[in-house]
Protein backbone atom coordinates (compact mmCIF):
# COMPACT_ATOMS: atom_id res chain seq x y z
CA UNK A 1 0.00 0.00 0.00
CA UNK A 2 1.76 3.53 -0.98
CA UNK A 3 -0.43 6.01 0.26
CA UNK A 4 -1.19 10.00 -0.76
CA UNK A 5 -2.23 12.21 1.63
CA UNK A 6 -3.18 15.69 0.59
CA UNK A 7 -3.62 18.42 2.75
CA UNK A 8 -0.65 18.82 5.91
CA UNK A 9 -2.54 21.21 7.71
CA UNK A 10 -3.82 20.49 11.30
CA UNK A 11 -5.46 16.99 9.86
CA UNK A 12 -2.98 15.68 7.66
CA UNK A 13 -0.05 16.17 10.06
CA UNK A 14 -2.22 14.22 12.32
CA UNK A 15 -2.80 11.46 10.31
CA UNK A 16 1.13 11.28 9.47
CA UNK A 17 1.62 11.27 13.00
CA UNK A 18 -0.72 8.72 13.56
CA UNK A 19 0.36 6.85 10.96
CA UNK A 20 4.49 6.32 11.80
CA UNK A 21 3.60 4.26 14.20
CA UNK A 22 1.70 1.58 12.27
CA UNK A 23 3.42 -0.83 9.72
CA UNK A 24 0.81 -2.00 7.41
CA UNK A 25 1.72 0.52 4.32
CA UNK A 26 5.22 0.79 2.11
CA UNK A 27 5.22 4.30 1.82
CA UNK A 28 3.45 7.82 2.31
CA UNK A 29 3.57 11.01 0.30
CA UNK A 30 2.80 14.26 1.97
CA UNK A 31 1.06 16.79 -0.83
CA UNK A 32 0.48 20.24 0.09
CA UNK A 33 0.18 23.72 -2.18
CA UNK A 34 2.45 24.82 0.49
CA UNK A 35 5.66 22.31 0.32
CA UNK A 36 7.18 23.32 3.44
CA UNK A 37 4.11 22.61 5.43
CA UNK A 38 4.11 19.11 3.53
CA UNK A 39 7.89 18.89 3.92
CA UNK A 40 7.35 19.61 8.42
CA UNK A 41 4.51 16.95 7.95
CA UNK A 42 6.34 14.57 6.09
CA UNK A 43 9.86 14.60 8.73
CA UNK A 44 8.47 12.61 10.98
CA UNK A 45 9.36 9.42 8.75
CA UNK A 46 11.54 7.87 6.46
CA UNK A 47 8.87 5.97 4.67
CA UNK A 48 7.47 9.65 4.64
CA UNK A 49 8.02 12.01 1.59
CA UNK A 50 7.02 15.38 0.65
CA UNK A 51 5.55 17.06 -2.77
CA UNK A 52 3.27 19.77 -3.64
CA UNK A 53 -0.48 19.39 -5.42
CA UNK A 54 -3.32 21.76 -6.23
CA UNK A 55 -5.62 20.10 -5.11
CA UNK A 56 -8.32 21.99 -7.55
CA UNK A 57 -7.15 20.47 -10.28
CA UNK A 58 -7.64 16.41 -10.94
CA UNK A 59 -4.85 15.90 -13.35
CA UNK A 60 -2.16 17.38 -10.57
CA UNK A 61 -3.79 14.19 -8.38
CA UNK A 62 -3.17 11.80 -11.27
CA UNK A 63 0.20 13.14 -12.60
CA UNK A 64 1.41 12.98 -8.34
CA UNK A 65 -0.09 9.45 -8.10
CA UNK A 66 1.25 8.20 -11.23
CA UNK A 67 4.75 9.83 -10.14
CA UNK A 68 4.47 8.23 -6.41
CA UNK A 69 2.77 4.97 -7.77
CA UNK A 70 -0.20 5.75 -5.20
CA UNK A 71 -2.50 3.10 -4.30
CA UNK A 72 -4.71 5.08 -2.12
CA UNK A 73 -5.69 8.97 -1.95
CA UNK A 74 -6.51 10.32 1.55
CA UNK A 75 -8.47 13.60 1.11
CA UNK A 76 -7.64 15.66 4.40
CA UNK A 77 -8.81 19.05 2.72
CA UNK A 78 -11.83 20.96 2.45
CA UNK A 79 -14.71 19.81 1.05
CA UNK A 80 -14.79 22.12 -1.90
CA UNK A 81 -11.67 20.06 -3.07
CA UNK A 82 -13.49 17.01 -2.67
CA UNK A 83 -14.42 16.51 -6.55
CA UNK A 84 -11.21 17.24 -8.26
CA UNK A 85 -9.27 14.95 -5.64
CA UNK A 86 -12.04 12.01 -6.02
CA UNK A 87 -11.66 11.91 -9.62
CA UNK A 88 -8.29 12.26 -9.91
CA UNK A 89 -7.73 9.24 -7.57
CA UNK A 90 -10.25 7.07 -9.96
CA UNK A 91 -8.59 8.24 -12.64
CA UNK A 92 -5.02 7.18 -11.60
CA UNK A 93 -6.63 3.81 -10.49
CA UNK A 94 -6.36 4.45 -6.68
CA UNK A 95 -8.77 4.15 -3.81
CA UNK A 96 -9.76 7.20 -2.53
CA UNK A 97 -11.06 8.34 1.48
CA UNK A 98 -12.02 11.13 2.68
CA UNK A 99 -13.63 12.81 5.61
CA UNK A 100 -16.16 15.61 3.86
CA UNK A 101 -18.20 14.90 1.25
CA UNK A 102 -19.03 16.90 -1.57
CA UNK A 103 -20.63 19.62 -1.66
CA UNK A 104 -24.79 20.39 -1.24
CA UNK A 105 -26.59 23.69 -2.53
CA UNK A 106 -29.79 24.59 -1.09
CA UNK A 107 -33.38 24.20 -2.87
CA UNK A 108 -34.16 27.29 -4.80
CA UNK A 109 -37.21 27.91 -3.67
CA UNK A 110 -37.64 26.39 -0.76
CA UNK A 111 -34.51 25.89 0.98
CA UNK A 112 -36.01 25.55 4.76
CA UNK A 113 -38.29 22.39 3.95
CA UNK A 114 -36.69 20.89 0.88
CA UNK A 115 -32.96 19.28 -0.55
CA UNK A 116 -31.27 20.46 -3.51
CA UNK A 117 -28.29 18.99 -3.99
CA UNK A 118 -27.33 17.05 -1.05
CA UNK A 119 -24.23 16.20 0.64
CA UNK A 120 -22.39 13.74 -1.21
CA UNK A 121 -24.45 13.85 -4.33
CA UNK A 122 -21.74 14.47 -6.84
CA UNK A 123 -20.21 11.40 -5.79
CA UNK A 124 -22.59 8.81 -5.03
CA UNK A 125 -23.98 9.77 -8.81
CA UNK A 126 -20.07 8.49 -10.13
CA UNK A 127 -20.82 5.36 -8.15
CA UNK A 128 -21.09 2.85 -10.55
CA UNK A 129 -17.78 3.94 -12.41
CA UNK A 130 -15.91 3.03 -9.57
CA UNK A 131 -17.34 -0.03 -9.27
CA UNK A 132 -16.95 -0.41 -13.24
CA UNK A 133 -13.02 0.07 -11.98
CA UNK A 134 -12.74 -2.25 -9.48
CA UNK A 135 -11.99 0.66 -6.87
CA UNK A 136 -13.25 1.78 -3.35
CA UNK A 137 -14.43 5.49 -2.65
CA UNK A 138 -14.42 5.59 1.04
CA UNK A 139 -16.36 8.08 1.89
CA UNK A 140 -16.94 10.28 5.52
CA UNK A 141 -14.63 8.23 7.60
CA UNK A 142 -13.33 10.86 9.87
CA UNK A 143 -15.38 11.32 13.38
CA UNK A 144 -18.00 12.94 12.36
CA UNK A 145 -19.15 11.89 9.71
CA UNK A 146 -17.11 8.38 10.59
CA UNK A 147 -17.25 6.85 13.97
CA UNK A 148 -20.89 7.77 14.39
CA UNK A 149 -21.48 5.59 11.27
CA UNK A 150 -19.39 2.76 12.60
CA UNK A 151 -21.53 3.19 15.85
CA UNK A 152 -25.03 2.90 13.83
CA UNK A 153 -23.79 -0.47 12.11
CA UNK A 154 -22.66 -1.95 15.43
CA UNK A 155 -25.97 -0.79 17.17
CA UNK A 156 -27.89 -2.73 14.11
CA UNK A 157 -26.23 -5.35 14.30
CA UNK A 158 -25.64 -6.36 17.91
CA UNK A 159 -28.02 -4.66 20.19
CA UNK A 160 -31.25 -3.11 18.40
CA UNK A 161 -33.93 -5.10 16.40
CA UNK A 162 -35.74 -2.26 15.22
CA UNK A 163 -34.03 1.56 15.26
CA UNK A 164 -36.20 4.51 15.59
CA UNK A 165 -33.63 7.25 15.36
CA UNK A 166 -29.91 7.26 14.71
CA UNK A 167 -29.06 11.01 16.51
CA UNK A 168 -25.63 11.85 15.89
CA UNK A 169 -24.99 14.29 19.36
CA UNK A 170 -21.54 15.81 19.50
CA UNK A 171 -20.35 18.76 22.29
CA UNK A 172 -17.13 19.47 24.37
CA UNK A 173 -16.34 21.70 27.28
CA UNK A 174 -13.36 23.20 25.00
CA UNK A 175 -11.55 26.57 26.45
CA UNK A 176 -8.50 27.97 24.86
CA UNK A 177 -6.79 30.53 26.38
CA UNK A 178 -6.34 34.07 25.47
CA UNK A 179 -8.98 33.81 22.48
CA UNK A 180 -12.83 35.11 22.53
CA UNK A 181 -13.32 33.06 18.97
CA UNK A 182 -11.56 30.19 18.62
CA UNK A 183 -13.15 27.29 16.32
CA UNK A 184 -11.51 23.75 17.28
CA UNK A 185 -11.74 22.83 13.57
CA UNK A 186 -11.87 24.69 9.93
CA UNK A 187 -13.77 27.51 9.84
CA UNK A 188 -14.39 27.10 6.45
CA UNK A 189 -16.05 24.31 6.92
CA UNK A 190 -18.05 24.94 10.14
CA UNK A 191 -19.61 28.56 8.34
CA UNK A 192 -20.60 25.86 5.62
CA UNK A 193 -22.34 23.21 7.55
CA UNK A 194 -23.57 25.45 10.20
CA UNK A 195 -25.41 27.69 8.07
CA UNK A 196 -26.89 25.59 5.35
CA UNK A 197 -29.87 24.04 5.89
CA UNK A 198 -29.45 20.80 8.37
CA UNK A 199 -31.00 17.98 7.01
CA UNK A 200 -33.32 15.16 8.59
CA UNK A 201 -33.89 11.81 7.08
CA UNK A 202 -37.89 10.42 8.09
CA UNK A 203 -39.61 7.04 7.27
CA UNK A 204 -43.59 7.15 7.84
CA UNK A 205 -44.35 4.10 8.81
CA UNK A 206 -43.39 1.42 5.70
CA UNK A 207 -42.70 3.96 3.21
CA UNK A 208 -39.58 4.64 1.40
CA UNK A 209 -38.41 7.59 3.74
CA UNK A 210 -37.09 11.17 3.04
CA UNK A 211 -34.71 13.58 3.06
CA UNK A 212 -35.82 16.65 3.98
CA UNK A 213 -34.27 20.14 5.22
CA UNK A 214 -34.99 23.07 8.58
CA UNK A 215 -34.11 26.32 9.27
CA UNK A 216 -30.08 26.44 10.74
CA UNK A 217 -30.51 25.62 14.66
CA UNK A 218 -33.60 24.00 14.79
CA UNK A 219 -34.79 21.84 17.50
CA UNK A 220 -32.44 22.63 20.14
CA UNK A 221 -32.41 20.21 22.80
CA UNK A 222 -29.76 19.47 25.93
CA UNK A 223 -27.70 16.73 26.07
CA UNK A 224 -25.83 15.48 28.69
CA UNK A 225 -22.63 14.43 27.55
CA UNK A 226 -20.31 11.24 29.17
CA UNK A 227 -16.62 11.60 31.38
CA UNK A 228 -17.49 15.14 32.84
CA UNK A 229 -18.23 17.41 30.16
CA UNK A 230 -22.06 17.09 30.87
CA UNK A 231 -25.22 19.38 29.62
CA UNK A 232 -24.75 21.09 26.75
CA UNK A 233 -27.19 22.54 23.68
CA UNK A 234 -27.28 20.81 20.28
CA UNK A 235 -28.78 21.91 17.46
CA UNK A 236 -29.95 20.58 14.37
CA UNK A 237 -27.00 21.50 11.79
CA UNK A 238 -26.05 20.05 8.07
CA UNK A 239 -23.89 16.92 8.24
CA UNK A 240 -23.09 13.41 6.03
CA UNK A 241 -23.96 11.21 8.59
CA UNK A 242 -28.28 11.92 7.96
CA UNK A 243 -27.50 11.52 4.34
CA UNK A 244 -25.50 7.99 4.80
CA UNK A 245 -27.04 6.07 7.29
CA UNK A 246 -30.01 5.45 6.10
CA UNK A 247 -28.68 4.35 2.58
CA UNK A 248 -27.22 1.05 4.71
CA UNK A 249 -28.92 1.09 8.08
CA UNK A 250 -32.66 0.67 8.70
CA UNK A 251 -34.14 3.49 10.68
CA UNK A 252 -37.19 5.51 11.22
CA UNK A 253 -35.21 8.68 11.29
CA UNK A 254 -31.53 10.41 11.04
CA UNK A 255 -30.53 13.44 12.92
CA UNK A 256 -27.13 15.37 13.44
CA UNK A 257 -27.28 18.01 16.39
CA UNK A 258 -23.68 19.67 17.55
CA UNK A 259 -23.25 21.33 20.56
CA UNK A 260 -22.15 24.88 19.32
CA UNK A 261 -22.93 27.02 22.08
CA UNK A 262 -25.07 30.82 22.22
CA UNK A 263 -21.75 33.23 21.67
CA UNK A 264 -20.94 31.00 18.44
CA UNK A 265 -24.16 30.64 16.69
CA UNK A 266 -24.37 34.41 17.75
CA UNK A 267 -21.23 35.13 15.47
CA UNK A 268 -22.73 32.52 12.91
CA UNK A 269 -25.46 34.58 12.85
CA UNK A 270 -23.44 37.86 12.51
CA UNK A 271 -20.91 36.71 9.67
CA UNK A 272 -24.31 35.32 7.36
CA UNK A 273 -25.73 39.28 8.03
CA UNK A 274 -23.08 40.74 7.02
CA UNK A 275 -22.33 38.74 4.16
CA UNK A 276 -18.85 37.65 5.56
CA UNK A 277 -19.90 33.36 5.25
CA UNK A 278 -20.38 34.02 1.23
CA UNK A 279 -17.42 32.19 -0.74
CA UNK A 280 -18.06 34.58 -3.72
CA UNK A 281 -15.10 36.67 -4.68
CA UNK A 282 -15.27 40.35 -4.06
CA UNK A 283 -12.87 43.00 -5.25
CA UNK A 284 -11.57 45.19 -2.62
CA UNK A 285 -8.64 47.69 -3.12
CA UNK A 286 -8.19 46.25 -6.92
CA UNK A 287 -7.88 42.59 -5.38
CA UNK A 288 -10.71 39.70 -5.70
CA UNK A 289 -10.89 37.48 -2.12
CA UNK A 290 -13.73 35.61 -0.81
CA UNK A 291 -14.96 37.23 2.30
CA UNK A 292 -15.07 33.45 3.98
CA UNK A 293 -11.58 33.31 3.39
CA UNK A 294 -10.88 36.55 4.81
CA UNK A 295 -12.64 35.47 7.70
CA UNK A 296 -10.66 32.10 8.09
CA UNK A 297 -7.28 34.16 7.42
CA UNK A 298 -8.31 36.70 10.55
CA UNK A 299 -8.94 33.19 13.13
CA UNK A 300 -5.88 31.60 14.22
CA UNK A 301 -5.57 28.46 12.64
CA UNK A 302 -7.17 25.25 14.43
CA UNK A 303 -3.66 23.54 14.50
CA UNK A 304 -2.25 25.72 16.27
CA UNK A 305 -4.47 26.20 19.31
CA UNK A 306 -3.92 22.83 21.08
CA UNK A 307 -1.80 24.57 23.77
CA UNK A 308 -3.87 27.04 24.73
CA UNK A 309 -6.76 24.05 24.83
CA UNK A 310 -7.82 22.28 27.55
CA UNK A 311 -11.13 20.14 28.04
CA UNK A 312 -12.61 17.24 26.09
CA UNK A 313 -14.30 16.76 22.84
CA UNK A 314 -17.03 14.11 22.56
CA UNK A 315 -18.20 12.16 19.23
CA UNK A 316 -21.26 9.96 19.45
CA UNK A 317 -24.85 8.30 18.27
CA UNK A 318 -27.77 8.06 20.08
CA UNK A 319 -29.60 5.34 19.20
CA UNK A 320 -33.64 4.36 19.96
CA UNK A 321 -35.68 1.67 19.18
CA UNK A 322 -36.16 -2.03 20.47
CA UNK A 323 -33.59 -4.04 21.46
CA UNK A 324 -32.44 -7.62 20.58
CA UNK A 325 -34.64 -8.78 23.89
CA UNK A 326 -37.80 -7.03 22.60
CA UNK A 327 -37.63 -4.10 25.25
CA UNK A 328 -37.40 -0.43 24.59
CA UNK A 329 -33.71 0.53 24.21
CA UNK A 330 -31.90 3.86 24.47
CA UNK A 331 -28.72 4.25 23.91
CA UNK A 332 -25.50 6.71 23.48
CA UNK A 333 -22.48 5.06 21.63
CA UNK A 334 -19.18 7.83 22.30
CA UNK A 335 -15.53 8.47 22.15
CA UNK A 336 -13.43 11.02 24.58
CA UNK A 337 -11.00 12.52 23.78
CA UNK A 338 -8.77 14.79 26.49
CA UNK A 339 -7.10 17.57 24.79
CA UNK A 340 -4.13 17.01 27.70
CA UNK A 341 -4.02 13.60 26.31
CA UNK A 342 -3.88 13.99 22.48
CA UNK A 343 -1.05 16.83 22.91
CA UNK A 344 1.33 14.94 25.27
CA UNK A 345 1.00 11.92 23.35
CA UNK A 346 0.99 13.08 19.92
CA UNK A 347 1.63 16.82 19.66
CA UNK A 348 -2.05 17.50 18.03
CA UNK A 349 -5.13 19.01 19.54
CA UNK A 350 -7.74 16.82 20.32
CA UNK A 351 -10.62 17.47 17.99
CA UNK A 352 -8.15 16.74 14.88
CA UNK A 353 -6.56 14.02 16.75
CA UNK A 354 -10.04 12.20 17.02
CA UNK A 355 -10.85 13.14 13.33
CA UNK A 356 -7.64 12.16 12.03
CA UNK A 357 -7.56 8.26 13.80
CA UNK A 358 -10.56 7.04 11.76
CA UNK A 359 -9.43 6.77 8.01
CA UNK A 360 -6.12 5.36 9.63
CA UNK A 361 -7.68 2.62 11.11
CA UNK A 362 -10.08 2.20 8.06
CA UNK A 363 -7.00 2.16 5.68
CA UNK A 364 -5.27 -0.57 8.13
CA UNK A 365 -7.98 -2.84 7.93
CA UNK A 366 -8.43 -2.18 3.85
CA UNK A 367 -4.80 -3.14 3.85
CA UNK A 368 -5.55 -6.11 5.74
CA UNK A 369 -8.78 -6.68 3.52
CA UNK A 370 -11.17 -6.64 6.67
CA UNK A 371 -12.56 -4.24 4.96
CA UNK A 372 -13.55 -4.87 0.86
CA UNK A 373 -15.76 -3.33 -1.41
CA UNK A 374 -15.89 -1.41 -4.76
CA UNK A 375 -17.79 1.67 -5.23
CA UNK A 376 -18.77 4.91 -3.34
CA UNK A 377 -19.10 3.34 0.42
CA UNK A 378 -19.86 4.79 3.70
CA UNK A 379 -18.05 3.09 6.56
CA UNK A 380 -22.14 1.79 7.88
CA UNK A 381 -21.27 -0.45 4.76
CA UNK A 382 -18.01 -2.69 6.42
CA UNK A 383 -18.74 -4.84 10.28
CA UNK A 384 -17.96 -2.43 12.72
CA UNK A 385 -16.17 -4.51 15.20
CA UNK A 386 -12.81 -4.59 13.58
CA UNK A 387 -12.86 -0.87 13.46
CA UNK A 388 -13.71 -0.61 17.12
CA UNK A 389 -10.80 -3.06 18.16
CA UNK A 390 -8.24 -1.81 16.16
CA UNK A 391 -9.55 1.36 17.37
CA UNK A 392 -8.85 0.66 21.12
CA UNK A 393 -5.65 -0.77 20.05
CA UNK A 394 -4.58 2.48 18.71
CA UNK A 395 -4.91 4.18 21.91
CA UNK A 396 -8.59 5.83 21.53
CA UNK A 397 -11.11 3.49 23.37
CA UNK A 398 -15.11 3.80 22.74
CA UNK A 399 -18.04 3.70 25.37
CA UNK A 400 -21.55 2.82 25.52
CA UNK A 401 -24.20 4.33 27.86
CA UNK A 402 -27.66 3.41 28.64
CA UNK A 403 -30.05 6.30 28.38
CA UNK A 404 -33.51 6.70 30.19
CA UNK A 405 -36.49 6.31 27.85
CA UNK A 406 -37.99 9.00 29.24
Amino acid sequence: MRILVIGAGGVGAAFAAIAARRDFYDALVVADYDLERAEAAASIDARFSAARVDASSADSVVALCREHDITHVMNAVDPRFVMPIFDGALEAGADYLDMAMSLSAPHPTAPYSECGVKLGDEQFAKAGAWADAGRLALVGIGVEPGLSDVFARYAADHDFAEIDELGTRDGANLSVEGYDFAPSFSIWTTIEECLNPPVIWERDGDGPGRWFTTPAFSEPEVFDFPEGIGPVECVNVEHEEVLLMPRWVDCKRATFKYGLGDEFIEVLKVLHKLGLDRTEKVTVGGVEVSPRDVVAACLPHPAELGPRMTGKTCAGLWVTGTGKDGAPRSTYYYQVIDNEWSMAEYGHQCVVWQTAVNPVVALELVSRRVWTGVGVLGPEAFDAVPFLDLLTEYGAPWGKREMDRA
